[in-house]
Formats: C-alpha cells, structure tokens, sequence
C-alpha cells in the first residue's frame, strides 16, 4: 500500500440519490465521495432541505428557467463547499479528546499513513509543550476530503422548451450538468462515465477550470471510468487533442459493480489491470506530448512540468487482502469501495426499510436485470419496493410507470416524441403491438414479461435520499430502487463509518458467514453467466457474426483464466488453503468453459 498521508481509497457514485449528500458526512474526515448530478429535481430539494438545515436562504430555482439544470447543480454543490468548510474549522478548533471528530480524522487514517504515525506520536508524548506543537502541525496537516461529481455520459437527453422547440445543445441534461459543475466554487473532478460522448467531452473546452492556471494547476479535473486500456487512450486522446488533461482512469469491473453493468467482451480486470501496469508509460507518455502541444498551438498557458494521472480500481473488491494486492501487485493510486457502504447509514442515504432488507439479504437476492429503460443490464435487488409496485401495477392491468422527470426518455418507437420504455405509455403501446402479432404462447408470454421488467429508475433511484431525511417525494412516489453490485452478498448487517473503514484497512474484518471466493473469481462467474445468457438469446437464430463474438469472448475467459494462474505465486498475503481453493476454482471453471460447444451459424 503506498505511503499515503490520507485515504487510500474513495467511495465511488451510487444510485441518483444514495450518495447525493455523502460529502457532508465523510469530506471532514478527509474521506473523497462522488455525487451524481444528473437529476436535478433532487439535487434542488436537497439544496432546500440542507439551506433550510444550516440556516442559509433558499431561493427556488423553477422549472421555467431553462437554465435551472446548471443553477441548481451550482447552488448546491456550492452550499456542500461551504458547509463542508465549516465542518472543518469546526472539527480543527476541536481539542485532542475522545470522542471529538479531530480524533475520529486521525483514527480513521490508514495505519501506515505519515501522519497517522505522527498522531501515535503525539499520543506516546507526555512532555507538554512537545505535544502541543504535534498536535498543531497534525491540525495543519488536516485536508478535507473530494466533493467530486458523476455524469453518465449516455443519459444525455435533448431537452425542449414549453412551446415544443428543442433547446440548444448546452442544455442537454449531460451538458447542463457538467456546467453546473465548472461553474461551481469548487476544486474536485467530475468523473464520466458509461463510455465517450464526443458532443460532451468538446462542452469541456467552453470552461477555463480544466485548463492549467498560472501555476499549472488545474482547479477543476476530469476522470474518465474506463472498462480497459483501449478504452482510456482512445478517450484520454480525445481529450488530450484539446488540452485537456485527464487527470484519472478509474478502472471498474465490467460486471462484478453497482449500478448499469457495462461488460466487456469477456475481458477479466486482472488482465485490464496488467495492461495498465505494463502500459502505463507509453500511455502517458502519448498523453502528455499531445495535450502539451495542443496546448502550445492555442496560446493557452501551458503545464510547468509534465502531467501525471492517477490509475484507481473499483469493482467488488471485498478484503483487505484484495485491497492491498492492488496497491503492491498493480500498483494502483487508490481504490473504490461502493456497495458495502449501502449498509452505514452514516454515509449514505438508504431508507429504514431498504436498509433491513439489504442487512439480512441473501445472494440469490442480488441479480443482473434488464431494468434499466437505457437497454444496459443493471445490478437490481430483488423485493425492493420499486420491483414490488412494478409487479402489483401488472397484476392491476396497469404495467409501467408515470413518467414526470423523462430523465431516460429516449425511444421513438411509437411516438414522435421521446418516451421512456419503463412508461405506462410506452408499455401500453408495445403490449398493444404484440396482441396484435400471431405469436406463440411461449413467444407472447415471453414478449410480454420483458416489457413489464423495466423499472422508472428516475423516481426510485433518488426516493431513498427523501424518505431518509423526511422529505415529501414529487407526485408521491415513494418506492425505492436499490442497484448493489453482487460483492454486497458478503456483508450481513448494519456498520458505522469506523467499522467499514477499518474493515477495508484490515484493522476488522465484518464479512459474513457466506462462502465468498476471490474478487477475480467472483468476476468470472459473472461473465460466464453473462456468456451463457449470449447463448440462449441467440440460440434458434445465431449468425455467423454471433458465433465469431461467443468465441471471442470465450477465449478471453480462458486467456484470463490462465493469467490468474500464473498470478497465484504473486498473492503473498494469503494461505496456502485460500491459494489451493483460488486454483481449484479457476481449474473447475475452464473446464466448464471447454466443455460447451459455441453453437453453429443458421444458414440464410
């Protein structure tokens, strides 16, 4: 693990509204979090509530303004700036005593960090005026944590004013926010996500914050969430064509994550991450010259040494074992940790009920759906209160949702207008197209079921933050969507902020009884299930193109599979059981692999 002054790892976006006010309850502690930004209406009763809560004036931003999206991203990411300042002139004044939060800051710390080291110190020392200067450079020493923010790249929707017109392209809901976010007062990074959007990553040109300032500083950073090393120097060179520095790549499983579910072509994340070790330089070095000479042509000021980026993981990481041999094998910069904090109701915002439903919850809770009205598989939680209004508003003869926000408004099948696939409109239609079809029982059912799986994500993924600070959901809709990746399965029970961290610090360790294999193990399973699915989609029709795909992805897995192999000698911090279980594990499933068959073409 690095030798880290603070925190070594971050607590990525969850949901719309999981995350939305995290920076107010670990920023403090020097913990970094990301919000997203990409429901407005949220982000203005948040604004209002937490105004209201630290007695600032609140001044409605309305839904005529057809700027509201980035004023009201503005306003609060700014009142979280200033709240979150406060909290730290607060918690420095405070004295070294147990029980204040300037202790909880030290103990929170990694064991191996500079300062935590320097806190111990300052503990061991008796001699008054020898502690008293300790305790002033480790108050000096104390940093606050990122407000950074996510925009999902493929949720970009053109907007319209009221008399039907479509609006310019700045007010796109990808493009409003990410103005909302350069505009702000604060020094963080806004993290894309879900793949490149040409038209949005240009946007960032119009803002001087993510350029160089006269010290070579930049004030306002950009991270791109990457799936592999193609994927970070195709994008990180579009950037770098315009100046802009990409200052991380955040590295996510395909599968083994929260939230849409963005798989690769059976490409594992140990492969992906060798990659990125091994490759590291030349991609900076590529991204350096380019950005630096874009930046000379165009007069603008220019970096005073070369850039660095920082490399993260995320993605089912559930030890601290794992978490360590990221840092010493691929030698990251920093890990996520996501899902696992659905369960410390001090950082995130999971309802009363959601939150007992998710500490006692099972694995078979956790699956891959096709919720999501973006058409991308997304982790879903079985009987949350979302997936259960969905089913009784079938059983009603009343399948899909109102659709007030339109945030995933998007398909034109039956309309002229965009509308959303998780719409009662939407869904009336498309069940109307396929009575009207000479199907099969067996095809009319399965038609039919499919277009009752989508969720209205818009509603449900931002009512927890609501019901948990007592506020009174939009048009009364109140069911909660819950999106945890798979790794949550290990985790049984309610935590606090100290117990999570010393857990992933291996100071603790608060797994539960369930039989869990390694976090690259974990991942396979779920691109072999992922693989299978491929089949049965495809098996009465497959093509020739189909074929060559299935093989492709097959032979990545083994290729991956063979590579944790030889990975084995490098896991020093495990046993000799755990070691002979992880080779088991790979041995069982290549066999499995091997033995179906990749099915033939259908001849035309």
């Amino acid at each position: 693990m690095p030798k880290s002054e603070l925190h070594t790892f971050h607590i990525p976006v969850m949901g719309l509204g999981f995350t939305i006010d995290t920076p107010l309850k670990v920023a403090r502690f020097g913990i970094s979090s990301v919000i997203s930004i990409v429901e407005d209406n949220l982000v203005e009763q948040m604004r209002k509530f937490y105004c209201e809560k630290y007695n600032e004036e609140y001044i409605p931003i309305t839904q005529d303004n057809i700027n509201r999206r980035a004023l009201r991203i503005t306003g609060y990411l700014n009142l979280l700036n200033r709240i979150v300042k406060k909290q730290m002139e607060v918690l420095k004044a405070e004295s070294f005593e147990e029980g204040n939060e300037i202790v909880k800051y030290f103990e929170l710390l990694p064991t191996e960090s500079p300062i935590k080291k320097q806190y111990f110190l300052m503990l061991d020392t008796n001699q008054i005026v020898a502690k008293k200067n300790l305790q002033e450079q480790l108050r000096s020493s104390i940093v606050a944590g990122d407000i950074d923010v996510n925009i999902m790249t493929k949720g970009d929707k053109i907007n319209y004013a009221s008399d039907g017109t479509p609006l310019s392209l700045e007010y796109t809901n990808s493009s409003g926010a990410l103005r909302g976010f350069a505009l702000s007062d604060l020094s963080s990074s806004v993290i894309f996500s879900a793949g490149l959007n040409p038209r949005l990553y240009t946007y960032c040109e119009s803002f001087p914050d993510f350029y160089p300032d006269e010290k070579g500083a930049l004030k306002k950073k950009i991270v791109l969430k990457v799936s592999d090393f193609r994927s970070a120097m195709v994008q990180g060179k579009f950037f770098a064509k315009k100046g802009l520095w990409i200052s991380e790549f955040r590295i996510e499983s395909g599968l083994n994550c929260g939230g849409h579910a963005f798989a690769t072509d059976g490409i594992l994340m140990g492969p992906i991450l060798h990659d990125f070790l091994t490759k590291r330089k030349e991609l900076r070095d590529e991204l350096v010259n380019t950005c630096m000479d874009a930046l000379l042509k165009t007069g603008k000021q220019n970096f005073l040494q070369p850039p660095q980026f920082k490399v993260t993981a995320q993605g089912g990481i559930g030890t601290a074992n794992e978490n360590s041999f990221l840092f010493d094998h691929y030698q990251v910069d920093g890990t996520g940790w996501a899902s696992p904090f659905l369960l410390v109701p001090e950082v995130t915002n999971v309802d009363e009920e959601t939150l007992n439903k998710l500490s006692t919850a099972r694995k078979e809770d956790y699956y891959l759906s096709q919720a999501s009205p973006l058409g991308v598989p997304f982790h879903n939680f079985r009987n949350s209160s979302s997936d259960i209004l969905r089913k009784e508003r079938i059983e009603k003869g009343r399948p899909g949702s109102p659709c007030y926000k339109k945030f995933m408004a998007f398909n034109t099948e039956f309309t002229k207008d965009t509308i959303c696939t998780a719409s009662r409109e939407y869904q009336n239609l498309k069940i109307k197209e396929i009575n009207e079809k000479n199907l099969s029982h067996e095809s009319y059912e399965n038609e039919i079921q499919n277009v009752g799986l989508k969720e209205c994500l818009c509603e449900g993924l931002a009512a927890g933050a609501l019901l948990k600070n007592n506020i009174t959901p939009l048009h009364d809709l109140n069911a909660v969507a819950v999106c945890p990746g798979p790794n949550l399965a290990y985790f049984s029970g309610i935590f606090s902020l100290r117990e999570m961290v010393d857990h992933i610090y291996g100071r603790k360790n608060i797994l539960n009884s369930e039989k869990r294999s390694n976090m690259f193990v974990n991942e396979l399973v779920l691109y072999i299930e992922q693989w299978k699915a491929e089949f049965s989609k495809n098996v009465h029709e497959i093509t020739e193109k189909q074929t060559k795909r299935l093989s492709e992805f097959k032979n990545n897995m083994l290729e991956g599979i063979a590579y944790y192999k030889n990975l084995i000698p490098t896991m020093k911090l495990e046993t000799d059981d755990y070691l002979n279980n992880f080779k088991n594990e790979l041995c069982y499933f290549e066999a499995l692999i091997l033995g179906i068959p990749i099915p033939v073409p259908v001849a035309v």
